[in-house]
Parts: structure tokens; C-alpha cells; sequence
């Protein structure tokens, strides 16, 4: 199963992609959760201690220079687009409870244009995640999909964007609901977070009018105190546990019947 879960910063991507990567390991499918987004949290949700979390690969530019065959500086920059990648997974990889915890970065020197070394890496790389290897992958994305090309695109089985009562988190549903069609991902979901009251889910339903709502999941002070804190997203609150495997059952039979367990 791969799974793409986006939205805008603060809405919950990251505790539904933790929640997702996790149940999948207790199962025992060997499953790699990809923290894409440049302002992620992916590590502290599934437990990770910051001395324990992976260095970006889009910093690691020594290896980006050897993979790609660019040189430092000059203009004329001429490089790899198709670089070697498939051994970085498991190179700088970390275990967090049985899911294998990979930090992609982002590329933070402007001035490089659509394509540099370090996007090349980070395409080539998510590609092989997508199309060539049998593990569940669930990406914890940023909300603008730079990472993802459509050669990478074509290996998502589904986009989950996640949105929280509120016009502007359904605006970026939108808008990455278009990104996604114009990349040739085809299954575009949403999941409403941090419920209060049933007004709001009235109001989202019909702002999102067009779009697949898997599921609703209440406010959960659980989480909310587990981020304040920076322990790991381990909810045990019933009804927050119940809308998450509800989820997961509307999640796998718009896929067909393919399961993807929940917790």
C-alpha cells in the first residue's frame, strides 16, 4: 500500500500518517514512513528521539554530488537525473517500533529553478520508494507535492489530504486536489480533523462538495497534549480510535477491497 497523506501545516497529516505506519507494522508488513514535508514532525509522532532522527537526504550533499555527477559552483551545471538510489532506504534508515523512519528534507537554495541535483535525488528516490519495492510506504507530505514527479505519482494508490474546520484548510484541499489530477493521481481523499461540534461537519461537507470524505475524527485532547509535550502520537482515546478505523474501512473499499488495518 502507498499512501500519500498531505494537507496544511498544523491540521494533523502527521499523527494520521504515524497512526497509519504503526498499525502496519504490529501486523508485521514491513512498511517505510517518509517524512517529505520540510517543516515535518514525522520522527516525534512515531517516537523518535532527536538525537535518533536521520539526516536529510536533500543535505547530504556530498552524496547528492557522487550520485548525481555535478560539481559545486559554476554555471552550466550539468548532472544525473536518473541517479542510483535503491540503497539509500535502507542506509539511512531508522527504526522506530518496527516502521522504518526515512527523512527525504527539501531543497533550500533558491535561485536553482525546477530541477537541481538534490530534486533529482529526492524524485529518483520517492520513485523507487513508489514503483520498486514491496513494503507499505505512507509519505508525509507538504502540502505543494514539490517532491513528486509523475513518474512517482503513477505508484500513489491514494492522496489523503487532511483538513480541519476552517475556509482555509478546505482551500488547500482544493488546491492539492488539482495538483494531485494534474500529476495523474487519480484517488483523492479527504479526512476532517479535530471535530468539535456537528455544525462544523455540516459546514465542511458542503464546502467540500465534489471531494471523498473518508471519515471525521473528533478533537482529541490525547494529541493535543502529546504534541504540547513532544511524546509520541499513542492515542488511546476510544472515540478517536473508532473514527480512525472507520477510515481505514472507507479507505479500503473505495481502493477495492484492498485492506489497509488501521489502529
Amino acid at each position: 500500500m502507498k499512501v500519500a497523506i498531505v494537507g496544511k501545516g498544523g491540521v494533523g497529516k502527521t499523527t494520521l500518517a504515524a497512526v497509519l505506519a504503526r498499525r502496519l507494522a504490529a501486523l508485521g508488513q514491513p512498511v517505510v514512513a517518509v517524512d517529505a514535508d520540510p517543516d515535518g514532525n514525522l520522527a516525534s509522532a512515531l517516537g523518535v528521539s532527536e538525537e535518533g532522527i536521520p539526516r536529510p537526504i536533500a543535505q547530504m550533499r556530498d552524496l547528492i554530488l557522487e550520485r548525481t555527477g555535478a560539481r559545486d559552483g559554476g554555471g552550466g551545471l550539468m548532472f544525473k537525473i536518473n541517479p542510483k538510489v535503491d540503497d539509500l532506504p535502507e542506509r539511512f534508515s531508522v527504526d522506530a517500533g518496527g516502521v522504518r523512519l526515512l527523512v527525504l528534507g527539501t531543497v533550500e537554495s533558491g535561485g536553482k529553478g525546477c530541477m537541481c541535483p538534490e530534486d533529482a535525488v529526492l524524485k529518483a528516490l520517492l520513485q523507487h520508494l513508489l514503483l520498486r519495492i514491496p513494503d507499505a510506504v505512507i509519505l508525509d507530505m507538504e502540502a505543494g507535492l514539490e517532491h513528486m514527479g509523475r513518474a512517482s505519482a503513477s505508484g500513489v494508490d491514494a492522496m489523503i489530504t487532511v483538513v480541519e474546520p476552517g475556509m482555509r484548510s478546505v482551500q488547500t484541499a482544493t488546491r492539492i486536489r488539482k495538483l494531485a489530477a494534474d500529476i495523474g493521481i487519480r484517488r483523492h481523499f479527504v479526512v476532517v480533523n479535530k471535530l468539535r461540534q456537528e455544525d462544523e461537519q455540516e459546514m465542511l461537507q458542503r464546502a467540500l462538495t465534489g471531494q471523498i470524505i473518508l471519515g471525521v475524527l473528533p478533537y482529541c485532547a490525547e494529541l493535543g497534549r502529546a504534541d504540547l509535550e513532544g511524546r509520541p502520537a499513542h492515542v488511546e482515546d476510544r472515540a478517536f480510535v473508532e473514527a480512525v478505523n472507520r477510515v481505514g474501512e472507507a479507505l479500503e473499499e473505495q481502493l477495492g477491497g484492498r485492506p489497509i488495518p488501521v489502529a
